[in-house]
């Protein structure tokens, strides 16, 4: 009899334990540890989305990790990124490899709209470029517009926009958004790509000192002349304003779904809002005058 006791004793300590192990390992939104990966162009609202959750909640860790949009995609589907940024259309292979290897249907989480800026240095006298001439560019051995790099969401973009495999255009790299815009006036005539989110903080310092050095160009469309401004951004007219998005191979409500959920509501939208970027949801905000 004391054998059976000692047995079943045995088994419910294993069984007790192996519960625990599993609870504390299963992390939920305000607590455990994720990495989210993000292109670089996105680096800043998503850093300040990861800061703003983590005061919040803490219990949690959310680890941003710099990686090139398709590298991004890619380590989503093997399981060594919880969360990703995405701003490109995914192709139907994409789509039928995210619904295959994550079990999940594609579910984009929309929070942001930002856009793809052409720009020169401060004394430039080019004002503008029309869509026929950045395609033009994009074909031409003289590879006057300089990407921050392949994989990169910027040169994605731009290649979607003109229905191209970024493989068939022709283009210069300096790594880095950022390095982009510094490096720009050592090469004249040339014309930077970067993302609205490096230089939209209002406030940051990087942001600020990265606007005295360029100029926005504006671009032309069918005759009308767009510039990259939140009005612009929130109506689409901006030819290279682009949605971001969330994806996440998190099978359950965790940390990755909690952080997703945060971003796209209220709280996250005023985060992206305070980014200088356009808000995916808008909250109205209502005051009753008496």
């Amino acid at each position: 009899m004391k054998k059976i006791i000692l047995v079943l004793l045995a088994v419910t300590a294993i069984l007790f334990s192996c519960s625990k192990t599993k609870d504390k390992d299963i992390d939920n939104p305000n607590k455990g540890e994720i990495t989210v990966e993000t292109d670089e162009s996105f680096k800043s609202v998503i850093e300040a989305l990861a800061e703003r959750y983590m005061a919040l909640n803490p219990l949690t860790k959310i680890n941003v990790v710099i990686k090139k949009e398709d590298l991004g995609f890619l380590d989503l589907l093997n399981k060594k990124a919880r969360v990703v940024v995405m701003s490109r259309e995914l192709s139907n292979q994409e789509k039928a490899a995210f619904d295959t290897k994550v079990e999940l249907p594609w579910q984009p989480a929309k929070f942001a709209a930002d856009a793809v800026l052409f720009v020169v240095p401060k004394d430039s006298p080019v004002e503008s470029v029309s869509m026929d001439e950045i395609y033009k560019e994009l074909t031409s051995d003289s590879k006057n517009l300089i990407f921050d790099g392949t994989n990169s969401s910027n040169l994605n973009f731009v290649a979607q926009k003109f229905n191209k495999k970024p493989a068939d255009l022709k283009f210069s790299i300096i790594n880095g958004n950022e390095n982009v815009v510094s490096q720009l006036k050592n090469y004249p005539g040339k014309i930077g790509v970067i993302s609205y989110n490096t230089i939209s903080r209002p406030f940051g310092e990087e942001a600020q000192r990265l606007r005295t050095e360029l100029k926005i160009l504006k671009v032309i469309k069918n005759g009308k002349v767009y510039e990259p401004s939140l009005d612009n951004l929130k109506t689409m007219n901006y030819p290279f304003t682009r949605v971001l998005y969330l994806l996440t191979n998190e099978t359950y409500y965790g940390l990755g779904n909690g952080f997703i959920r945060f971003s796209c509501q209220q709280l996250g939208q005023i985060v992206v809002e305070k980014e200088g970027l356009q808000p995916y949801n808008i909250f109205k905000r209502e005051v009753q005058m008496r």
